[in-house]
């Protein structure tokens, strides 16, 4: 037969499908050994993200100049702009675990760990820009559903946020995206 190789079983394509990566009682198994998806998950950027790019972008077309993840400051924040005292963070929905937000579901596999992770990086995050409002910095947090989908996304806020405003700590979108929402 064309294509058959030697030594494979043959099975329908249903049955492929319907049973491929699943363990006997029905949950999913990772498709990837244990070094692969190590070396997958190495690769997740946490720096120098879409999102950032673009937010990064957007403040130099409003010609403000910036510094980028500045390691002395608590949290080592993706944007910093001396100059007007604001310290900006471009957040992950999942990874930082945005509240009612469609990109930050919880894994159905081992919920137990990612629970507790997710909620580390959380407390972690609002303990960092505590600390950076008590050394006088003022908190802009960005969240990537505002960004995601969206060609070019409208930040004209950002400008008179950074030059005008007095409040401590801004949080944009103030609503998560619903996941079927994508503009263009």
């Amino acid at each position: 037969r064309r294509g058959h190789r030697r030594g494979s079983v043959d099975r329908s394509w249903a049955e492929v499908g319907r049973f491929a990566g699943r363990t006997q009682n029905g949950t999913m198994t990772d498709i990837l050994d244990a070094p692969t998806r190590s070396r997958l998950m190495s690769r997740i950027r946490g720096k120098d993200t879409a999102a950032e790019w673009a937010v990064r972008r957007a403040l130099h077309r409003m010609g403000l100049r910036f510094r980028l993840h500045v390691a002395s400051l608590p949290g080592t924040p993706d944007i910093v702009l001396p100059r007007h005292n604001v310290c900006i963070f471009v957040n992950g929905c999942f990874w930082h675990a945005h509240r009612h937000c469609a990109y930050a579901r919880l894994p159905s596999s081992n919920t137990a760990f990612w629970a507790a992770k997710l909620e580390a990086t959380r407390s972690r995050d609002q303990r960092h820009r505590r600390a950076l409002r008590v050394l006088g910095w003022r908190v802009i947090d960005i969240w990537e559903c505002g960004i995601r989908d969206v060609r070019d996304p409208d930040l004209s806020w950002l400008k008179p946020a950074i030059l005008e405003s007095t409040r401590q700590r801004l949080i944009w979108p103030a609503r998560p995206r619903k996941r079927s929402v994508v503009r263009s």
